[in-house]
């Protein structure tokens, strides 16, 4: 198993004639993503390496059956591609774009919600579940099939972390980029909640950073909900306070949201945090010979 892509996923991609759209939809569908579609307006009736375009996501799914998105479009128009997306029935959408307006992004987001659509990002990588399926722009020759989970807020060091995965033979169930923004779709406790249910995820890697309060709260649901081992790093373990680093939700504002006050949370809750992202091989060994209870 996996969660949320698999390969029953029927994937669209928004802005499929663009730039960026065009190469990464070529790497997911050499990847072996069925991307059924792309959108485009005004270039509907054409195709791209035999991939349908459409003018509306109303077509495409229409027309397709897609089920999932992939957002690579401009940011001025991220939020409207979101909402057109939900209002067509697409039940997963990730947004790659980064730059969204923060407000324009909380009115996509319930709408959405209202909607009954899952959005991951945006600013994210994406999400793979390898040997399955990918939709984003992950660099999917480092992942490899297994039974490690992975929710991460920064993308470069998912990709990290997973060469050191793999390069000790530990293969990946899912791996997902949530976005380093303030407001983003799925966050830790929904995917927390989704791999423990997953019958293929033996273990989560969760991938932090400093700014806002969500891995403490991660923590607090690892702490009574979650049983299966999981192992965390945080990034910015020697940042300076009120100095934004890299992403906009990265910042530390008025002492609250430290890398210390982050391990600190994990540690109460029973997860073995890595100090380096080299060691959470070893620590995942550590962690399945014995889980920590509080």
């Amino acid at each position: 198993m996996s969660i949320l892509i698999n390969e029953s996923t029927r994937l669209v991609v928004q802005g499929i004639t663009g730039r960026d759209g065009y190469f990464h939809a070529m790497k997911m569908k050499a990847y072996g993503t069925n991307v059924v579609a792309g959108t485009s307006p005004g270039k509907g009736g054409t195709n791209v390496d035999n991939i349908p375009v459409f003018n509306t996501m109303y077509e495409a799914v229409d027309q397709t059956g897609a089920n999932t998105s992939a957002i690579f479009v401009p940011a001025a128009f991220a939020a409207d591609a979101i909402m057109e997306a939900a209002d067509a029935g697409i039940g997963l959408i990730i947004c790659i774009t980064e730059g969204i307006p923060t407000l324009d992004v909380i009115e996509a987001y319930q709408f959405a919600q209202q909607k009954g659509s899952i959005l991951v990002g945006p600013n994210c990588p994406g999400v793979i579940s390898p040997g399955k399926s990918m939709v984003g722009i992950m660099p999917s020759h480092v992942f490899t099939k297994g039974g490690v989970g992975i929710i991460s807020r920064s993308g470069t060091l998912t990709y990290e972390v997973v060469s050191h995965l793999t390069a000790k033979g530990m293969g990946q169930s899912t791996a997902i980029g949530i976005g380093g923004d303030k407001i983003a779709g799925l966050y830790y406790r929904e995917l927390l909640e989704l791999f423990e249910k997953d019958k293929e995820t033996q273990s989560i890697v969760i991938i932090g950073e400093i700014g806002g309060n969500a891995e403490e709260r991660a923590a607090e649901f690892i702490r009574w909900e979650i049983t299966k081992p999981v192992v965390a790093f945080i990034a910015g373990q020697f940042a300076p306070p009120d100095k934004q680093m890299g992403h906009a939700g990265a910042i530390i504002s008025s002492g609250a949201g430290t890398a210390e006050e982050k391990i600190a949370a994990f540690e109460a809750a029973g997860v073995l945090v890595a100090r380096e992202p080299s060691l959470i091989p070893k620590i995942i060994v550590e962690s399945q010979l014995k889980r920590i209870k509080v």
